[in-house]
Protein backbone atom coordinates (compact mmCIF):
# COMPACT_ATOMS: atom_id res chain seq x y z
CA UNK A 1 0.00 0.00 0.00
CA UNK A 2 1.53 3.32 -1.04
CA UNK A 3 1.13 6.41 1.08
CA UNK A 4 -0.36 9.41 -0.68
CA UNK A 5 1.87 12.44 -0.24
CA UNK A 6 0.20 15.81 0.32
CA UNK A 7 2.02 18.58 -1.57
CA UNK A 8 2.35 21.89 0.26
CA UNK A 9 4.55 24.93 0.40
CA UNK A 10 6.88 25.62 3.33
CA UNK A 11 4.46 28.32 4.48
CA UNK A 12 1.47 25.96 4.31
CA UNK A 13 3.38 23.30 6.28
CA UNK A 14 4.31 25.85 8.94
CA UNK A 15 0.68 26.98 9.24
CA UNK A 16 -0.42 23.38 9.89
CA UNK A 17 2.34 22.92 12.49
CA UNK A 18 1.33 26.19 14.20
CA UNK A 19 -2.34 25.17 14.23
CA UNK A 20 -1.46 21.77 15.72
CA UNK A 21 0.69 23.36 18.43
CA UNK A 22 -2.11 25.82 19.31
CA UNK A 23 -4.62 22.97 19.59
CA UNK A 24 -2.32 20.87 21.80
CA UNK A 25 -0.95 23.63 24.05
CA UNK A 26 -3.89 26.05 24.32
CA UNK A 27 -7.23 24.65 23.11
CA UNK A 28 -6.94 21.13 24.58
CA UNK A 29 -5.89 22.24 28.11
CA UNK A 30 -8.56 24.97 28.16
CA UNK A 31 -11.20 22.45 27.12
CA UNK A 32 -10.10 19.98 29.83
CA UNK A 33 -10.50 22.80 32.35
CA UNK A 34 -13.97 23.62 30.95
CA UNK A 35 -15.02 19.96 31.33
CA UNK A 36 -13.79 19.90 34.95
CA UNK A 37 -15.68 23.10 35.77
CA UNK A 38 -18.87 21.86 34.12
CA UNK A 39 -18.57 18.51 35.93
CA UNK A 40 -18.36 20.39 39.24
CA UNK A 41 -21.82 21.85 38.61
CA UNK A 42 -23.46 18.53 39.43
CA UNK A 43 -25.95 16.45 37.44
CA UNK A 44 -24.27 15.69 34.09
CA UNK A 45 -27.42 14.47 32.36
CA UNK A 46 -28.86 17.99 32.15
CA UNK A 47 -25.61 19.94 32.12
CA UNK A 48 -25.42 21.80 28.77
CA UNK A 49 -21.95 23.23 29.51
CA UNK A 50 -20.60 19.74 30.14
CA UNK A 51 -22.09 18.31 26.94
CA UNK A 52 -20.83 21.28 24.89
CA UNK A 53 -17.32 20.90 26.35
CA UNK A 54 -17.31 17.14 25.64
CA UNK A 55 -18.43 17.81 22.07
CA UNK A 56 -15.67 20.41 21.71
CA UNK A 57 -13.16 17.89 23.09
CA UNK A 58 -14.19 15.41 20.40
CA UNK A 59 -13.75 18.06 17.71
CA UNK A 60 -10.30 19.11 19.04
CA UNK A 61 -9.03 15.52 19.22
CA UNK A 62 -10.28 14.80 15.70
CA UNK A 63 -8.63 17.93 14.35
CA UNK A 64 -5.34 17.05 16.09
CA UNK A 65 -5.37 13.59 14.47
CA UNK A 66 -6.16 15.13 11.07
CA UNK A 67 -3.29 17.66 11.32
CA UNK A 68 -0.83 15.02 12.56
CA UNK A 69 -1.73 12.87 9.55
CA UNK A 70 -1.22 15.78 7.15
CA UNK A 71 2.18 16.53 8.69
CA UNK A 72 3.16 12.85 8.45
CA UNK A 73 2.20 12.74 4.76
CA UNK A 74 3.42 16.22 3.82
CA UNK A 75 5.63 16.68 0.80
CA UNK A 76 7.10 20.15 1.12
CA UNK A 77 7.80 21.63 -2.28
CA UNK A 78 10.72 24.06 -2.32
CA UNK A 79 9.64 26.49 -5.03
CA UNK A 80 13.01 28.28 -4.97
CA UNK A 81 14.49 25.33 -6.88
CA UNK A 82 11.82 25.14 -9.57
CA UNK A 83 12.08 26.46 -13.09
CA UNK A 84 9.53 28.95 -14.34
CA UNK A 85 9.42 27.56 -17.89
CA UNK A 86 6.15 25.72 -17.22
CA UNK A 87 3.36 25.82 -14.62
CA UNK A 88 3.88 23.48 -11.66
CA UNK A 89 2.76 23.26 -8.03
CA UNK A 90 3.60 26.48 -6.18
CA UNK A 91 3.86 28.60 -9.32
CA UNK A 92 2.16 31.97 -9.62
CA UNK A 93 0.72 32.71 -13.03
CA UNK A 94 -0.37 35.92 -14.71
CA UNK A 95 -3.29 35.14 -16.98
CA UNK A 96 -5.11 37.14 -19.65
CA UNK A 97 -8.84 36.35 -19.70
CA UNK A 98 -9.64 36.22 -23.43
CA UNK A 99 -13.41 36.92 -23.02
CA UNK A 100 -13.16 40.21 -21.15
CA UNK A 101 -9.54 41.34 -21.45
CA UNK A 102 -8.93 41.21 -17.69
CA UNK A 103 -5.69 40.01 -16.17
CA UNK A 104 -5.54 37.87 -13.07
CA UNK A 105 -2.80 36.34 -10.99
CA UNK A 106 -3.27 32.86 -9.54
CA UNK A 107 -0.99 30.71 -7.39
CA UNK A 108 -1.36 26.91 -7.45
CA UNK A 109 -1.30 25.49 -3.93
CA UNK A 110 -2.35 22.43 -1.94
CA UNK A 111 -5.85 21.84 -0.62
CA UNK A 112 -5.08 23.29 2.84
CA UNK A 113 -3.63 26.52 1.47
CA UNK A 114 -6.54 27.67 -0.71
CA UNK A 115 -7.28 31.39 -0.32
CA UNK A 116 -9.49 32.59 -3.17
CA UNK A 117 -9.40 36.24 -2.04
CA UNK A 118 -5.63 36.19 -2.54
CA UNK A 119 -5.68 34.16 -5.76
CA UNK A 120 -4.49 30.88 -4.22
CA UNK A 121 -6.28 27.99 -5.93
CA UNK A 122 -5.96 24.24 -5.55
CA UNK A 123 -3.91 22.26 -8.02
CA UNK A 124 -6.88 19.87 -7.96
CA UNK A 125 -9.42 22.51 -9.06
CA UNK A 126 -10.56 22.57 -12.71
CA UNK A 127 -8.48 25.71 -13.39
CA UNK A 128 -5.47 24.31 -11.51
CA UNK A 129 -5.60 21.03 -13.42
CA UNK A 130 -5.90 22.86 -16.74
CA UNK A 131 -2.89 25.09 -16.00
CA UNK A 132 -0.42 22.39 -14.86
CA UNK A 133 2.30 21.85 -17.46
CA UNK A 134 1.38 24.89 -19.57
CA UNK A 135 3.91 27.46 -20.79
CA UNK A 136 3.92 31.20 -21.46
CA UNK A 137 1.92 32.03 -24.59
CA UNK A 138 -0.34 28.98 -24.41
CA UNK A 139 -4.11 29.41 -24.36
CA UNK A 140 -5.89 27.24 -21.81
CA UNK A 141 -9.59 26.39 -22.06
CA UNK A 142 -11.37 25.65 -18.78
CA UNK A 143 -14.87 24.22 -18.86
CA UNK A 144 -17.07 25.48 -16.02
CA UNK A 145 -20.71 24.59 -15.38
CA UNK A 146 -21.71 27.92 -16.96
CA UNK A 147 -19.28 28.38 -19.86
CA UNK A 148 -15.84 27.72 -21.30
CA UNK A 149 -13.25 30.27 -20.18
CA UNK A 150 -10.07 30.86 -22.16
CA UNK A 151 -6.91 32.07 -20.42
CA UNK A 152 -3.66 33.02 -22.07
CA UNK A 153 -0.58 32.39 -19.92
CA UNK A 154 1.35 35.69 -19.75
CA UNK A 155 3.96 34.98 -17.09
CA UNK A 156 5.04 32.21 -14.70
CA UNK A 157 6.96 33.03 -11.54
CA UNK A 158 7.49 31.96 -7.94
CA UNK A 159 6.72 34.21 -5.00
CA UNK A 160 9.25 34.01 -2.21
CA UNK A 161 7.05 33.02 0.73
CA UNK A 162 9.78 31.35 2.78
Amino acid sequence: MSVTRIPMTKKGYQQICDDLERLKKIERPKNIQDIAEARAHGDLSENAEYHAAKERQSFIEGRIRELESKIAHAEIIDTSRLSSDKIVFGASVNLYVVDNGEEKCLTLVGQDEIDLKNGKISIHSPVGKALIGRRVGEVVKVTTPVKVIEYEVINIFFKNEG
